[in-house]
């Protein structure tokens, strides 16, 4: 039998035979000319203790051994030992000019250097200057923006806005949904594990257009009969509004199935109610076709949020509507001490700037599409991808353990992204089940950054 230090002996040096087999079979990183800063913070392991110890419980985190940042520079990040990482992540599909980009930088430290905050009350050439740039970027007559801090707080504003405006109540989502955690938001989400057992009055699930996992498959007029049905049984029959994402973030990068969003919205106005467009990760040229998410689907939102690309990293979100709808709120007081910070504002108006000047959202439609392209070739390699969807940067590769079934590979999803991260290549994950790949990097993601990628991900999935 053997002994107990033999044996803890021979399991290091297995660890240590796979490290090296990884490493040796690990594709090389594009070349890029950034050398990080030294580091000299406290270690991986002192910042988990104090996590542990002063931080939420609610806090969770990526890899049996998480990672410690110290430093990003456009599509890469580095951990306190300078080693490089390609970001396929973007911090949820946050990080839309590449991380650190001078121009934001600059813009955001002016603004520092000059006035950080005053108040609303007072008049700033930054929130008005960002406000008509960002209402430019709009279709029809949505130009009157309202700034928030994030996503969930632009969610709660555009869900009150439908209620005053129509008089009513009732919400509609999709399943599958994720809109915020506040009480309005949570409401709307549709997934267990984003809700807490408080009260969520007034808002009704529709079934979701899921062209891979749905009940009829891409036939919008099928799942749209939900919404109609809705409305006759679950309400009065006139409801204050319909919130949707073109592309499910949270939900596992799922497209609603095309056809479906205009023939939403043409019940949904037929029943008094408003129609809002959640943009918060969909948004600010990511999916690389169109600018926003709902112009894929050839509709006019009457309410729209954002918030992550918006600001690059910055916290800053926003609701745009049109006039009309817009004196709701003057009805009362409507107040928000940090919505349209200069600093915040500053930012936002230089992440425009440099999104159109480095033609990005081009580049996540040429080498989106292109990498789109490569993960379909994997998963004619690999049996564990079921579904490959999205589009521009913001993609999602579905594995499950049967085709047919469909089964969820909710472990497999994990031992894949650890060998991942040991050559190199962060990636987010996500759907209900939590076996989607989610794919959402920089938007300054080149052709050679998607081979690499594609190359890991498929030595990754061999090792399963």
């Amino acid at each position: 039998m053997m002994r107990r230090g033999a044996r803890s002996l021979v399991r290091r040096f297995s660890r240590l035979a796979v490290a090296a087999e990884t490493a040796a079979a690990a594709p090389r990183m594009p070349a890029f000319d950034h050398v990080p800063l030294p580091y000299d913070g406290p270690s991986a392991a002192e910042i988990a203790r104090k996590r542990a110890e002063y931080l939420s419980p609610s806090l969770f985190h990526f890899y049996s051994k998480p990672l410690n940042i110290v430093e990003g520079k456009r599509q890469y990040l580095f951990d306190e030992r300078g080693r490089r990482y390609l970001d396929a992540f973007a911090g949820i599909a946050t990080v839309c000019c590449g991380h650190c980009h001078p121009d934001v930088v600059g813009a955001i430290t002016a603004q520092a250097r000059r006035l950080q905050h005053s108040t609303v009350l007072y008049l700033n050439h930054a929130i008005a200057d960002f406000a008509e740039a960002l209402a430019s970027k709009l279709p029809g007559d949505l130009k009157v923006v309202f700034f928030t801090n994030s996503g969930t707080e632009a969610n709660e504003l555009a869900i009150l806005m439908a209620r005053l405006y129509t008089g009513s109540h009732d919400i509609i989502s999709l399943r599958n949904s994720y809109h915020g955690n506040a009480a309005g938001t949570m409401g709307a989400t549709a997934q267990k594990n984003w809700k807490f057992n408080v009260v969520q009055s007034g808002v009704h699930h529709a079934v979701n257009p899921d062209p891979y996992r749905g009940a009829f498959g891409s036939h919008a007029e099928k799942y749209v009969r939900d919404v109609q049905e809705i409305i006759e049984f679950g309400t009065t029959g006139q409801v204050a509004g319909f919130i949707s994402e073109a592309i499910q973030g949270v939900g596992g990068i799922v497209e609603v199935s095309p056809g479906y969003l205009p023939l939403a919205y043409e019940k949904v106005r037929k029943a008094g109610g408003l129609c809002i467009a959640d943009e918060v990760q969909a948004g600010f040229a990511r999916v690389g076709s169109h600018f926003w998410g709902f112009e894929t689907h050839g509709v006019v939102p009457d309410i729209v949020t954002m918030a992550k690309g918006i600001g690059n990293g910055i916290p800053l979100g926003a609701v745009v509507t049109t006039p009309e709808i817009a004196q709701v709120l003057t009805r009362r007081c409507y107040f928000n001490t940090f919505g349209g910070n200069p600093l915040c504002t500053a930012g936002g108006l230089a992440v425009l700037k440099v999104l159109e000047k480095e033609r990005l959202q081009e580049n996540a439609f040429v080498v989106g599409s292109y990498l789109k392209d490569c993960l379909r070739g994997l998963q004619e390699k690999h049996e564990i991808i079921g579904d490959v969807r999205g589009t521009g940067f913001m993609l999602g590769v579905e594995l499950v353990t049967d085709r047919q079934l469909k089964t969820p590979a909710k472990e497999e999803i994990c031992h894949a992204m650890e060998h991942m991260k040991d050559m190199g290549v962060l990636v987010g994950k996500g759907g209900f089940y939590g076996n989607v790949f989610r794919i959402t990097p920089p938007l300054c993601f080149s052709k050679e950054d998607a081979d690499f990628f594609v190359e890991v991900m498929d030595i990754a999935l061999s090792k399963l």
